[in-house]
């Protein structure tokens, strides 16, 4: 069948489940960090055991790409993850013992290593490559107002009953997620075009071939990886300082972090549809890439809680763009291979790397420093992710490639 027959109940429904997913996709997120931090554990062992849930999602990731081209079973994909996620934390919750929570961070990096592609399995088999800009525009906004949404939702929790009302909404979400999942129609998914492969095209081409023809693709990896690398542990960095300084309610802070960046990533997403639409994706990456480094250098140097609004702005302008320009420019250089899922989650183990080590590369500095020093140090790894993406990627691949999409 056509992509283009896609229902609107479908594509709409396919919005709402990024809507939900905010909620259980990175798990306890930086509320993580508060919660150990309350158990009496360092910033370098919090950092440690993120960079344990990092290191799962960096093994997983092209594993389950692979399995987003291959399976049928989409849509069972993405329930499963969910549940995963809410179960191991809820465990994690009763029972926070040493294991048990680096058990629980593994299981929640290898479900968000698979959400990611399964969720562009899905967009583009019910859109095609078309409907690929516009739709993931719209999954990234509803994914940003969900995170907002749910930011909220634990700021209140948590000021009401603690931080530890947060593992409560995230299972909650998660029931939400497979309500949305299940009314997605199977049979308006086109199972070609889910993982890349048009008329042109009648077989995936292997994996050797994938990196070999398309050298592009390993250049936007390296890019994220720097990138990542910078930006995974600024805002749970942010609320550790909060916390162990004790300036207010570190849940309620945490929360308003997370509701300034997503809001400003709202349009940030709708904008990078529209732009890219025309454009491709090479500006919308430069952009995002030049903000982290001013991101960390004023969470360094400007004193006072209010730091937390122009940081995580930056934050949102970034993470916006990226959010839609990562997918995007992924399916593009992969038309036709047959392999856009597995080019995405490959880019995404590359990426993992970077966001593995974050957290134990800033946790570090900042227990035999300071946070500032922290903060600075990621700055300087962000600020050469603008120099890789500058002197390596070919612009015109990702102008070329849209335009072939666009005809």
């Amino acid at each position: 069948m056509s992509p283009r027959a896609a229902s609107l109940r479908s594509t709409r429904t396919l919005s709402m489940l990024n809507f939900s997913l905010a909620d259980v996709r990175d798990g306890l997120g930086p509320f993580l960090g508060i919660y150990l931090v309350g158990l009496g554990w360092a910033p370098d062992e919090i950092g440690f055991v993120m960079t344990v849930a990092g290191l799962a999602s960096l093994l997983a990731t092209t594993p389950a790409g692979m399995l987003a081209d291959a399976t049928r079973f989409k849509r069972l994909l993405v329930v499963v993850c969910a549940l995963l996620v809410a179960v191991v934390n809820l465990v994690l919750l009763l029972w926070p013992q040493t294991w048990l929570i680096a058990f629980s961070q593994i299981a929640t990096g290898v479900a968000a290593a698979a959400i990611g592609p399964a969720i562009l399995s899905l967009t583009l088999g019910l859109v095609g490559q078309s409907g690929l800009a516009h739709q993931l525009g719209q999954n990234q906004a509803y994914n940003h107002a969900g995170n907002a949404t749910a930011a909220v939702l634990a700021a209140l929790a948590g000021y009401v009953y603690g931080v530890e009302a947060v593992f409560y909404l995230m299972a909650l979400m998660a029931i939400v997620t497979v309500l949305l999942v299940l009314m997605i129609r199977p049979e308006e998914i086109d199972y070609d075009e889910a993982r890349g492969l048009d008329k042109t095209s009648h077989q995936s081409e292997s994996i050797v071939n994938v990196f070999r023809r398309h050298p592009m693709l390993l250049v936007v990896g390296a890019t994220l990886l720097l990138f990542h690398l910078g930006n995974a542990a600024m805002l749970p960095l942010l609320g550790q300082r909060v916390a162990a300084n004790e300036v207010m309610n570190p849940a309620v802070y945490t929360a308003g972090t997370v509701v300034i960046a997503q809001m400003t990533m709202i349009p940030m997403a709708l904008l990078a549809a529209w732009y890219s639409h025309k454009n491709g994706y090479w500006l919308l990456f430069l952009i995002a890439l030049v903000v982290l480094p001013i991101r960390g250098v004023i969470a360094a140097t400007v004193p006072g809680l209010w730091t937390v609004i122009p940081v995580q702005m930056l934050d949102g302008i970034g993470a916006g763009l990226l959010g839609v320009a990562t997918p995007g420019i992924v399916a593009q250089i992969l038309r036709g291979t047959g392999r856009v899922n597995m080019g995405l989650g490959a880019v995404m183990t590359i990426q993992g790397i970077g966001a593995a080590l974050s957290a134990s590369y800033a946790g570090v500095i900042a227990n035999w420093l300071s946070y500032e020093a922290a903060f600075l140090a990621l700055a300087g790894v962000a600020a050469l992710a603008v120099v890789v993406w500058l002197l390596l990627f070919d612009r015109s691949v990702s102008s070329s490639a849209f335009h072939g999409v666009a005809r």
